[in-house]
C-alpha cells in the first residue's frame, strides 16, 4: 500500500522555489522561482541576485541611498533570471511558482514568455503600483495568478 503522506506539487514546486531563493545573496530579499511544463517537470529555476560577471563583492547590496549605490538597478529577479536560464525553446504554456508576486518587469516577461500561470507565496508588496501594474497586465494577457496556500506541513532535510 502506497504511504498518503507525500506531498503535493504544489508544496513540492513552491518548496523548490523556496530552496532555490536560498542562493541569493541578497542580505534583505531571497527570491525564489520554479518552471515547470504541464506534466510537472521542472524546465527552469532562478533566484535574485546579479548578472553573470557582476562580482556579489563589487556590486551594493544596499536598499537606501542614491539610486547607483543600491541593488536596485544591478539585481536580476528569480523569475526573469528562471527565464533567461531556459534553454530549451519557449515556455508557452508553463507554470511558474515564485516565493515573491511578480513585479510589472518581471511580469511582462513573464507575459512574452508565454508562462500562463503564476502560484506565488507571499504578496508583501501588495497593493503597490508594480503589483497592481503586474495584476492588470496578468489579467489582461490570461495569465492565471494565485497565491499558494499553505498546508501548515513542516518539512526538513537535513544537508
Amino acid at each position: 500500500m502506497k504511504r498518503e503522506d507525500y506531498i503535493s506539487w504544489d508544496e513540492y514546486f513552491t518548496g523548490i522555489a523556496m530552496l532555490s531563493g536560498m542562493r541569493s545573496k541578497d542580505p534583505s530579499t531571497q527570491v525564489g522561482a520554479c518552471i515547470v511544463d504541464s506534466n510537472n517537470r521542472i524546465l527552469s529555476m532562478g533566484y535574485n541576485g546579479f548578472p553573470n560577471g557582476c562580482s556579489d563583492d563589487l556590486f551594493p547590496w544596499a536598499r537606501e541611498g542614491s539610486e547607483l549605490e543600491t541593488k536596485y538597478p544591478f539585481v536580476a529577479h528569480s523569475e526573469l533570471n528562471a527565464i533567461l536560464n531556459y534553454r530549451g525553446g519557449n515556455l508557452e504554456g508553463s507554470k511558474l511558482y515564485v516565493t515573491l508576486f511578480p513585479c510589472n518587469e518581471c511580469a511582462k516577461a513573464i507575459i512574452q514568455a508565454g508562462i500562463k500561470e503564476v502560484i506565488y507565496d507571499s504578496n508583501k508588496y501588495e497593493g503597490t503600483p508594480s503589483v497592481v501594474a503586474s495584476m492588470r497586465m496578468f489579467d489582461a494577457a490570461g495569465v492565471k495568478y494565485h497565491q499558494y496556500k499553505r498546508s501548515g506541513r513542516t518539512i526538513t532535510m537535513e544537508l
